[in-house]
């Protein structure tokens, strides 16, 4: 009689699910938090989240094509005697030579330089081959110091001052000692094998006081000839905003929770930060209450996958965007044709994120001299051009169809969301409708 009782179907827990129940599992076997790499991989309102409103009767289209549409932008424009000016809106990312191999880094110079646009050093100091092959480069100043030298600074295109970075707010990374390297370690003026955690903050300040002195040293060092950034994570964007353009920045970079790292922990990836969709508009908030919208220019960085990301957040006000973990995937990472070695990882192609144990099977993440060198950097650099290219054509095509001529004209009038958070966060309408929640006038 019992056995004919239909039974229940068996429910996951929403909260304790199989992942979370792992790391549990793997927290009380080991004693010590998760190290990984890459960005967040939980849900959180994003650019997909958007839609544009394309032109027809009230605005006209522009002929896909035919008409013009432009695509260069200029950055350093405030102070700087030599302000950096980009063929692209789409710049690469600082990823420093440690954590990515020295071919890693030279297709990215050379990709970016084909493409008319910069690339950035990240921490651990400058290579000869990533400056030789950089048309423009910029310097990352980190808190660690790692490799940082007067000669490099004055070598620089650009210089990034970073205070902030989005996968880590507040917190410092990791770099282990299997990926130091006698190249690596001679660079950071380390030990070679130990294992070596970057600072979370500038060792000589304390505060935008401090910051406004460090700005006016990397511009005596370079003799004000190169423009200076400044680098903050998705955390307070407007009152960060504000204070680096006080302290003399002539670019910031904004970085969301989206963004990618080489390794840190895995709490500060998923739980610190604010998402990237919602840090654009306090920030240009703030550059427009200082009147300084478009002479300060803003970059932002953090999950940019494609044209219409980077068309999306120049809508909302940014000037260019960077991308890290999408070139390192247009270079060759995460490719399902090393799909069995990174089984043998315990992994899988696209979730592949031990960045920092240098054992990736496609010769990026890596210092070991025999998977680094199935890197080729010309063909790497080759295939980072080409999806550049596809980038920005996207976003010309969007531009075009909103009745622009020029991607920076772009606008939040262009967009609407498919979310009230969404709606909320780019303080654009939620669709089909003139309102958004905290819309001035309508008390709610």
């Amino acid at each position: 009689m019992d056995s004919k009782i239909p039974r229940t179907v068996p429910i996951q827990s929403a909260t304790f699910t199989k992942e979370v129940n792992a790391e549990i599992r793997r927290a009380a076997a080991t004693g010590i938090y998760d190290i990984r790499g890459g960005g967040a991989k939980r849900r959180v309102p994003h650019f997909d989240d958007l839609l544009f409103l394309g032109a027809s009767v009230s605005r006209y289209p522009l002929e896909g094509y035919r008409e013009r549409c432009n695509t260069s932008v200029t950055l350093g424009t405030r102070f700087a005697k030599n302000p950096i000016k980009l063929d692209i809106p789409i710049t690469i990312a600082g990823m420093s030579f440690g954590a990515l191999s020295g071919q890693a880094k030279e297709a990215l110079g050379r990709g970016a330089s084909s493409a008319g646009t910069s690339t950035t050093t990240g921490d651990g100091g400058m290579t000869p081959e990533e400056r030789d092959h950089s048309t423009k480069l910029v310097y990352q100043y980190l808190p660690s110091r790692y490799g940082m030298n007067p000669n490099d600074l004055r070598k620089a295109d650009a210089i990034e001052v970073v205070v902030g970075q989005g996968a880590k707010p507040g917190g410092g990374g990791m770099l282990l000692g299997q990926k130091i390297s006698d190249r690596v370690a001679h660079m950071r003026t380390l030990p070679k094998g130990i294992d070596q955690r970057s600072a979370c903050r500038h060792p000589d300040w304390t505060g935008p006081d401090d910051l406004e002195i460090k700005l006016l040293e990397l511009r005596e060092i370079t003799n004000w000839e190169v423009p200076i950034y400044v680098k903050i994570s998705g955390t307070r964007p407007y009152f960060d905003t504000a204070l680096a353009v006080k302290a003399g920045a002539d670019v910031v970079v904004l970085d969301g929770m989206q963004g990618g790292t080489a390794a840190t922990q895995d709490v500060f990836i998923e739980h610190v930060g604010i998402p990237t969709l919602a840090a654009i508009r306090p920030a240009v908030g703030a550059l427009q209450d200082l009147g300084v919208h478009r002479e300060v220019q803003l970059i932002v960085s953090g999950g940019v996958r494609n044209g219409a990301d980077v068309a999306k957040a120049m809508a909302l006000g940014a000037d260019a965007v960077a991308i890290g973990t999408a070139a390192l995937i247009a270079l060759g990472d995460n490719d399902p044709k090393w799909e069995a070695e990174y089984q043998n990882l315990g992994s899988t192609a696209g979730a592949y994120d031990d960045w920092h144990e240098g054992l990736d099977p496609a010769g990026i993440t890596t210092q070991d001299p025999e998977l680094a060198a199935r890197l080729d950097p010309i063909d790497a650099a080759r295939r980072l051009r080409n999806y550049l290219k596809v980038m920005t054509l996207e976003a010309q095509t969007i531009a075009r169809a909103c009745g622009h001529n020029d991607l920076c004209n772009l606008e939040p009038e262009d967009l609407c969301a498919l979310t009230v958070e969404a709606a909320a966060m780019a303080q654009v309408p939620l669709a089909g409708t003139e309102w958004y929640p905290g819309k001035p006038g309508t008390g709610y």
